[in-house]
């Protein structure tokens, strides 16, 4: 077995059991959500009702597109198309910021209305509701990071991609950042029905 065969295994390992304490992470609180929506779920529902579910489809729209453009770059790399590989990469990163101006302005949109982490406000609802906009800006915060992590990773990878770091002998960074990013769209594609369209 070759030394870049091996770099590249362990590359991939690495990253995979980077992305399993993601999973682990979100996961818990995906735990912690299914308990409190048994124990409050109407609570949960007329929650669910004051988000903005445009918003909410939009930015899964967006991130799932991103998903495919993350996808493509990888595969122009791999066919030594640099310049395609940079400029979807580049399309993935527009996305991300698409997607964090869109959860600016639903978040803004809330503190307008008085709704933030323990408000007056807050407070004054339903315990339940209490903890299900607790557990919002909680999981959607925490996501949003990720999404502005993946982002700026992203966009190292072009800058390698430029300097011919990464090239079509060598992508298993942009691949690794690739994985990276899909993960924070599956987390995504769980939370938007948890929040924007609980029943």
């Amino acid at each position: 077995m070759s030394n870049t065969h091996k770099d590249y295994a362990g590359a991939k390992l690495g990253m995979w059991l980077f992305l399993f304490t993601e999973v682990l992470l979100f996961g818990g609180m995906f735990v912690l959500y299914a308990a409190y929506l048994h124990e409050y779920r109407a609570d949960f529902h007329v929650g669910g009702k004051q988000l903005d579910v445009v918003i909410g489809t939009l930015n899964t729209v967006v991130l799932l597109f991103s998903s495919f453009a993350i996808a493509a770059a990888i595969t122009f790399i791999q066919q030594g198309k640099k310049k395609l590989a940079v400029n979807f990469t580049y399309l993935t990163i527009a996305c991300a910021g698409i997607f964090v101006i869109n959860k600016t302005i639903e978040w803004r949109a809330k503190f307008h209305h008085g709704i933030w982490p323990d408000s007056p406000h807050l407070r004054e609802m339903s315990h339940g509701e209490n903890i299900f906009f607790g557990l919002y800006f909680l999981m959607t915060g925490l996501h949003a990071v990720h999404v502005i992590i993946g982002a700026i990773l992203l966009s190292v990878m072009v800058w390698f991609m430029k300097k011919d770091v990464i090239n079509q002998q060598d992508f298993v960074k942009l691949e690794n950042a690739g994985l990276y990013w899909h993960i924070v769209d599956l987390i995504w594609i769980f939370l938007f029905p948890l929040f924007y369209l609980v029943l």
